[in-house]
């Protein structure tokens, strides 16, 4: 029986790796650049710690976390979100000591029990983002224009922005009673999940993906009619310093997150390239979760993105690794000053492969075109002793006769668009 991956896990493999390197390096970036900086975190942590941040009702902590008791018998979690093991981390060591204004971001695998489909595995990738300790809404509007930029710089003009605000502890309460009265009605519409949910947690019902829950929830009521004075200001706000930066938005009232962490400004990134509507960065902010999980009353903002799915946005790009120079050699006496040769030029930073099996001529010709070099070099006998070579560029086939040093070569490349 052959062995195989463990369905929803996947392999992240060469021909792809570059495109995963090109996210990450964006994300870099653009986070430092907003004066971010990388926090790691474990992939596991103590059950309670997601039961008591993302909340008993939701569908992760029931049906999706990949859960086991460990030989202390302590109930472990590999994590499913990333906002929880940072704020933990954020707690644990007292980073709020040093400055409760924090800006942070991760990069990592989660794990989620789900149905594998497109972009979505059970264990997937995340970046993300949160700042600490600001209720302003400029820190909202900051994240939010990170986010664009970080979409802007890897050449994307969609996904777009969605935001809406879901209110605080003082008036979600009020909202929720007049949705329970509108859904009361519609029961018989709703799905096994949407009718479980009814109780604890009835903003979900307007998330579900259930063409029948969609159709009985057209007419719900939106909870920006029910925002109390602060929540109300607070989201205003928000969108004056979008409007202010010309950053792009649409409000979409029937946005909602699936932890119950999130309070006020909530928000996705949203595009149609992948079928049917679908977000491939969410967040929001979260002004309770720290104190939740036994920290200061400290506010807290913040999103994730999935890797997977901006991948999948990117897929007509080529970011496959390519030499700067092929050497091919005509004898086993030049593959020595070959040797050489690449050695330096690697030291020197430049990207070189060469033969390793004193293959023919023309079967490391094809193995500089498979490789998509950008120049191929042959180095013979009368090469060698002369110590210069005529240089091709492989996408013309333009020969240029250089000196087969770094500081020609370098030259040479320098001088060519790549």
């Amino acid at each position: 029986m052959a062995l195989t991956a463990v369905k929803g896990f996947n392999d992240i493999l060469p021909v792809e790796s570059g495109r995963w390197h090109f996210i990450e390096q964006t994300a870099r970036k653009v986070f430092e650049l907003n004066g971010f900086e990388e926090i790691r975190v474990p992939v596991l942590e103590k059950t309670e710690l997601f039961s008591r941040s993302i909340g008993d009702a939701t569908d992760i902590v029931e049906k999706e976390m990949y859960t086991f008791t460990d030989k202390g018998e302590n109930s472990i979690t590999l994590r499913p979100e990333g906002t929880a093991g940072v704020m933990r981390a954020f707690i644990e060591h007292k980073l709020y000591a040093q400055d409760p204004i924090a800006k942070l971001y991760y990069m990592g695998p989660m794990f989620r029990y789900e149905r594998p489909q497109k972009g979505r595995y059970r264990q997937f990738h995340q970046i993300g983002a949160e700042i600490t300790g600001v209720t302003d809404p400029l820190a909202d509007a900051q994240v939010l224009n990170m986010l664009t930029a970080f979409f802007r710089e890897i050449g994307l003009t969609e996904p777009t922005l969605q935001i809406n605000s879901l209110g605080c502890p003082e008036c979600r309460p009020e909202y929720r009673v007049s949705l329970r009265s509108f859904l009361e009605e519609k029961m018989g519409q709703l799905c096994d999940d949407c009718r479980r949910r009814f109780a604890a947690n009835p903003l979900r019902t307007l998330d579900c993906k259930v063409p029948g829950c969609a159709e009985a929830t057209a007419g719900a009521p939106s909870v920006l009619d029910h925002l109390c004075g602060g929540c109300n200001d607070h989201f205003a706000t928000v969108r004056r310093y979008l409007d202010l930066s010309a950053t792009p938005y649409s409000i979409n009232s029937r946005m909602v997150r699936g932890l119950d962490y999130y309070t006020r400004t909530t928000f996705e990134m949203v595009t149609m390239l992948l079928g049917s509507q679908s977000a491939v960065a969410a967040g929001g902010r979260y002004d309770g979760l720290i104190a939740q999980l036994g920290g200061p009353a400290i506010p807290g903002i913040g999103f994730a993105m999935g890797l997977e799915r901006v991948a999948l946005l990117l897929t007509n790009q080529d970011f496959a690794s390519r030499p700067d120079l092929f050497i091919a050699t005509m004898g086993e006496g030049e593959r020595d000053v070959a040797f050489s040769l690449m050695d330096a030029l690697l030291k020197s930073g430049i990207r070189v492969e060469m033969d390793y099996e004193g293959k023919s001529l023309k079967s490391q010709m094809r193995r500089a075109d498979k490789l998509k070099a950008y120049y191929s070099v042959v180095i013979g006998g009368n090469e060698a002793s002369s110590g210069k070579a005529a240089f091709k560029r492989m996408a013309d086939g333009f020969q240029t006769e250089a000196l087969l040093t770094v500081a020609a070569i370098q030259v040479l490349l320098n001088t060519t668009e790549q």
